[in-house]
């Protein structure tokens, strides 16, 4: 009997200890692949975390990418990965490059913005797919690319049209944001696949890329990345399509990745930051890059605290 309620007690414990371990937080999230250019979204009380595959070998210095992942999760600490939902090869008239994208729902219908290299326009251009659910398998919404180097004048490289983001208005008015060292936005019709209207340009200072648009109140905040290498900084406005007031830097280097990339959720009553790092310690730098989450705190006049970058992550959201 003395036995057998060891060998409970024990079991009990390892059960105790695995669970523990299971639960614990940590950044990187994600620490078997290299993942990077974070975007997020919430439907139906999960979080669907999308990001690209950092695949450069340890002998080459440059981004090698050309899938996109998906991982869910309902406490913002175990995620799990699900099969690869898109790749560049899924757009015909893509040549490589998987950069940064962003996942938006609206109708029912989940819509893949992405950044590619065209296989016959010079530069990088943004594409769009689209899937009856949010882990895929997506696939080509329009044949073709929606922005293309050619259409935008603002800035004379050829990487201009990068990083795209999706805003849902409140009125039901989508918007597409987007641009490297030009901050590019442009409506969207209700389809989401075509432009509604001209293209813009928002003066920011410093901006580099990685504009991400979020909500609080009725303040709304474009964060961006700024220089190079990437710190955060952030603008507010009473409207989505300003003015833009600058608030300074959001969060500051992250360590020895020259990248900044975030995304801002809010999840079961917390705003949660989401970014990249270099912190994986088996060859982890600005080419090899990982996702972090740390959470995000207001002022009291709606102004971003500095965000707090941890290795040991957020806790389970409850």
């Amino acid at each position: 009997m003395k036995r057998n309620q060891m060998t409970k007690s024990l079991l009990c414990l390892l059960m105790a200890i695995t669970f523990h371990q299971y639960s614990k937080a940590q950044n990187p999230v994600i620490t078997d692949k290299y993942t990077a250019d974070p975007a997020a979204m919430v439907y139906n009380d999960t979080v669907y975390l999308y990001a690209g595959h950092d695949e450069c070998p340890p002998e080459r210095n440059f981004y090698e990418m050309h899938e996109w992942l998906v991982y869910t999760s309902t406490d913002m600490v175990n995620w799990t990965e699900h099969p690869v939902p898109l790749k560049v090869s899924d757009f015909s008239w893509a040549k490589d490059d998987a950069w940064a994208a962003q996942v938006i729902e609206r109708n029912g219908k989940f819509y893949w913005y992405i950044t590619t290299t065209h296989a016959t326009i010079h530069g990088k251009a943004i594409g769009v797919a689209v899937s009856d659910s949010p882990t895929g398998p997506f696939h080509d919404a329009l044949g073709k690319a929606l922005i293309t180097n050619d259409m935008t004048k603002a800035a004379t490289i050829s990487w201009d049209d990068i990083d795209p983001t999706v805003w849902i208005d409140d009125d039901g008015q989508a918007y597409l944001f987007w641009g490297n060292t030009a901050c590019y936005y442009a409506k969207l019709k209700e389809n989401m696949i075509e432009l509604d209207g001209p293209i813009h340009t928002i003066d920011l200072p410093n901006y580099t890329e990685a504009p991400w648009i979020h909500k609080n109140g009725d303040n709304f905040y474009l964060s961006y990345a700024y220089e190079f290498p990437e710190k955060t900084a952030y603008a507010m406005s009473k409207s989505i399509e300003g003015p833009w007031e600058f608030k300074g830097i959001l969060n500051e280097l992250a360590g020895n990745c020259n990248t900044n990339h975030q995304a801002i959720i809010d999840y079961k009553g917390k705003t949660y930051f989401i970014y990249h790092n270099g912190g994986i310690p088996t060859q982890g730098q600005s080419f090899r890059r990982s996702v972090c989450i740390d959470e995000l705190f207001y002022n009291p006049d709606g102004t971003i605290k500095r965000i707090v970058m941890t290795s040991e992550g957020v806790q389970p959201a409850k």
